[in-house]
């Protein structure tokens, strides 16, 4: 994301091949281990960068990697701000650029072989924005905003309102994924209880939309990433309340993503297609975890020691993105400064111990807090905003 002055950040996503990483297997008798990348800045006079997503073989979108470092994607004209979503194996990033660091006048667009231009929008609408694309260039996002914002498909130089609903009427209001084989998650309203949050799914060749449903005890979801293999995970809650990280599958539904130890609540944000999950749970600070299929590790356990780099004491670390060959993506502090990162899998050892983890209690955490309806994005991230 372009931006002028120190006061802001470029927020950016990463896009950086490295098909020299092996994949990472569904299951491990030890804990998994990583090196850890610093992505950086492209300016020496910006203050911060985020990573939010990878691809299923590697690719992310700013552009960066190992060999080359970062480089910047050009601002689409007559908007000085801009975010990067989502990038597919063949280099295609999507975003969203706007003039301002808060979103407005927010446009959805597309970076290819180095240029950049706006992707359309359906008649009538003026606002939109690009969460994700698949291998196919398909993307999806949302247009419009407030009560008006529905979830969008962008697809062969044209842009389509995802018109379908599930069983009980509840309609996309945002997407936030899609796979290759075009399955789309997301976040949806139910007309008949405004308050409760509905994680939704389309499946475009059916042309059928459902709920991935609720952990027990719960009435709602928000369905945040979706794997070329179906896994679609994301966060339940108690209406608006605060979640609890889950992976639903065709085979299993909904289920529990452990906690990390010392957390009460989470988001798992990605998933690749062996279920490897990443997201985020906390407590007083923000806790990157990934998620085995068996074990839950905070991300600051997988890394060396005395690398500079604080996993889980702030509020800004975050893990957003997981390829298919184990490269987890994210935001954490490094030497005092917020900085993406890119970590990517090593032989593994027999040690460190896995952390222990929590599993999820039934029963809705005690009060839940009740917060606005999530952004695409959730903050803290000074992104484009709705």
């Amino acid at each position: 994301m372009k931006t002028n002055g120190r006061s802001n950040a470029r927020f950016i996503a990463i896009t950086a091949v490295l098909l020299w990483v092996a994949t990472v297997p569904t299951t491990t008798a030890t804990t998994p281990q990583y090196r850890i990348y610093d992505i950086g800045v492209i300016d020496l006079s910006d203050d911060a960068s985020q990573g939010f997503g990878v691809s299923h073989g590697g690719i992310q979108a700013f552009t960066w990697t190992v060999s080359g470092g970062i480089v910047g994607l050009p601002n689409l004209a007559g908007r000085s701000h801009a975010v990067s979503n989502s990038a597919n194996d063949s280099g295609v990033v999507v975003g969203t650029a706007a003039t301002t660091l808060f979103g407005t006048s927010r446009l959805p667009v597309i970076w290819q072989n180095g240029a950049v231009s706006q992707l359309p929008l359906p008649p009538g609408e003026t606002l939109g924005e690009a969460n994700s694309v698949n291998a196919s260039s398909v993307a999806v996002g949302s247009v419009d905003a407030g009560t008006l914002q529905r979830g969008v498909i962008y697809s062969g130089g044209s842009a389509t309102i995802i018109t379908q609903t599930t069983a009980n009427g509840s309609f996309f209001v945002t997407a936030f994924g899609i796979n290759d084989s075009g399955r789309v998650v997301g976040q949806g309203i139910d007309p008949m209880n405004a308050a409760r949050n509905v994680g939704i799914v389309y499946d475009v060749g059916q042309n059928m939309a459902f709920e991935v449903g609720a952990l027990p005890g719960l009435n709602g979801a928000l369905a945040f990433g979706v794997s070329n293999t179906g896994y679609v995970v994301g966060s339940s809650m108690l209406n608006q309340g605060s979640g609890l990280p889950f992976i639903w599958s065709d085979q299993s539904g909904i289920v529990a993503v452990p906690l990390a130890s010392g957390t009460s609540e989470g988001s798992a944000r990605a998933v690749n297609s062996a279920g490897w999950v990443v997201g985020n749970d906390s407590s007083a600070f923000s806790i990157p975890f990934l998620y085995d299929g068996t074990n839950t590790y905070r991300l600051a356990d997988l890394i060396p020691p005395n690398s500079g780099w604080d996993l889980s004491m702030n509020t800004s670390s975050s893990a957003d993105g997981i390829s298919d060959t184990g490269v987890v993506v994210g935001t954490g502090v490094h030497n005092g400064e917020t900085h993406a990162y890119a970590m990517v899998p090593v032989a593994p050892s027999p040690t460190p111990t896995p952390t222990a983890t929590a599993t999820p209690t039934a029963t809705p955490p005690p009060a839940p807090r009740v917060t606005p309806t999530p952004r695409p994005r959730p903050t803290p991230r000074p992104r484009p905003g709705l």
